[in-house]
């Protein structure tokens, strides 16, 4: 099959380089031809990709053209009628009816300059302020500004509608994976709406909850986040409605998609395999007992937590020292401030290293993650590779991944949180134990191989089914498609006999 991987990633060349997902997946499955389809490619980058196996397409090129007449004023319509659906919650189902026509009157070209044209803010002006919008009631009523800001992010959200790549013709792909969600899923949606192309979706971390983590600190008003938060969810649920099958990073990714519509009989959870399964566990432990802490210098990061905390352990065990491992995320800067501020009474017993990778952890005796809302599952794996015993807080995929080869303790709460740190710098034959224990769970679930395996059987499965008629040879009968019209060994490249 030739299978587009469409994902929203601008630095493409991460995904496509030696030992990336992409690549791991491309090399793994040979009998299929792949093709990275970036968003937002890089410019002057042209095919110029490392591996062979992945290969760009100019995902870059979009329909020019002014939209005049007719087809202007059915592209600001059904406009008109999708901001009314992210406005007023009564007519939130006519959200996708409005997206595919949309999309319709998109083929023609000029859509990104029409949704940029005042017209355009005029009609989500209006929109956002009809009477009985609830939105406008729960977020506070828009203003000119707000229209102005709102109709410029939902234009970007919206520029995939102007790819060119997903007509037909011998650029016609077999299946599209997306990779993340978001905007890299409408091409995905137009391609399965008028060519009947199959769509499966990837999640390593919820794009969703990502976007709603980013608005918090956005420097947008209050009625233009909760119109882009909208926005956003409305477009995972009808990607989770259309994908023929969902593949979350995790069981606890996917009662979140379960939460926002996804049909769990389509779920399958696939961890995601990384080259670190097979590197060396950390060398030896350091002389001096030593925590390391990893996670964002942010308030959700907990390093306040974990500094009160190893106040208390200092009292017990002469000469520990914690070593801080993590970036400072944006709008974090004053409270980055208050952490240093509390270290310096530790002197060099705390010290800041910065983020230099999983390998950071083997540079203390205990890993340590104070966070509220959880690491990233593949973090949290890498971390795990390295033989150290993990004491994390218990929220996200922590409890998931850890699983009896870690200790939790409750979010916030730093009495918890001495006794378990106390109890395995006491205990070195524990330590050893659990570390061993946690480097086995995490090779056993995020080896490369059964990754790769389990995305073989996803696409044989999506193969097997039969394709819905496609809107655009709906009208002619002749063009139906024909179940088994051709062997299996067609769409896998096998050669027989």
């Amino acid at each position: 099959m030739r299978i587009a991987l469409l994902t929203e990633r601008a630095d493409f060349r991460t995904w496509s380089a030696e030992g990336s997902w992409c690549a791991r997946l491309a090399e793994g499955l040979p009998e299929h031809e792949f093709e990275l389809c970036p968003l937002e490619a890089l410019p002057g980058t042209g095919t110029d990709v490392p591996s062979e196996r992945v290969r760009l397409r100019a995902a870059e090129r979009m329909r020019r053209g002014p939209v005049l007449g007719l087809r202007r004023r059915r592209a600001l319509a059904a406009y008109g009628e999708l901001v009314s659906a992210l406005a007023d919650q009564r007519r939130v189902e006519s959200f996708p009816d409005a997206l595919y026509a949309l999309a319709d009157a998109a083929r023609g070209g000029g859509i990104t300059a029409l949704l940029r044209s005042g017209a355009a803010v005029d009609t989500l002006h209006r929109a956002w302020q009809a009477p009985g919008a609830s939105l406008a009631a729960e977020a506070g009523a828009p203003v000119l500004q707000d229209a102005l800001v709102a109709a410029d992010l939902l234009e970007r959200a919206l520029r995939p509608l102007s790819l060119a790549w997903q007509e037909g013709g011998p650029e016609r792909v077999d299946l599209c994976h997306v990779l993340g969600g978001g905007p890299a899923l409408l091409p995905a949606l137009l391609a399965k709406r008028f060519h009947g192309v199959p769509l499966v979706l990837t999640e390593h971390g919820l794009h969703l909850r990502e976007r709603l983590r980013g608005y918090r600190d956005a420097p947008y008003g209050l009625p233009v986040r909760a119109l882009l938060h909208a926005f956003h969810l409305q477009l995972a649920k009808e990607g989770y409605r259309q994908a023929g099958l969902i593949t979350p990073g995790s069981a606890f990714d996917q009662r979140w998609q379960e939460y926002c519509g996804a049909d769990p009989g389509r779920i399958r959870v696939v961890y995601e395999g990384t080259m670190a399964a097979d590197r060396p566990e950390a060398g030896p432990e350091p002389e001096r007992p030593t925590l390391a802490w990893v996670g964002p210098i942010a308030p959700h990061g907990g390093l306040l937590e974990a500094l009160r905390a190893f106040g208390e352990l200092r009292e017990r065990y002469q000469g520990l020292r914690l070593r801080v491992f993590g970036e400072i995320p944006p709008g974090a800067e004053e409270y980055a401030r208050a952490c240093r501020a509390a270290a310096e009474e530790f002197g060099e017993d705390a010290r800041f290293g910065g983020w230099s990778g999983p390998a950071a952890a083997g540079a203390g005796w205990v890993v340590l993650l104070s966070g509220s809302e959880g690491p990233r599952p593949r973090l949290l794996a890498e971390l795990m590779l390295t033989g150290r015993p993990v004491v994390g807080t218990d929220v996200g995929v922590m409890r998931e991944l850890l699983g009896p080869t870690g200790l939790l303790v409750p979010p916030g709460e730093h009495g918890p949180l001495v006794e378990t740190c106390s109890a395995l710098l006491g205990d070195a034959e524990r330590r050893a134990r659990l570390g061993r224990a946690g480097r086995q769970r995490a090779q056993e679930l995020y080896a490369v191989a059964p990754a790769v395996e389990a995305f073989r059987e996803v696409y044989l499965e999506l193969a097997g089914q039969v394709a819905p008629v496609p809107e655009a040879a709906a009208a002619a009968p002749t063009r139906r498609p024909q179940p088994f019209a051709r062997p299996a060994e067609y769409w896998l490249g096998v050669r027989t006999g």
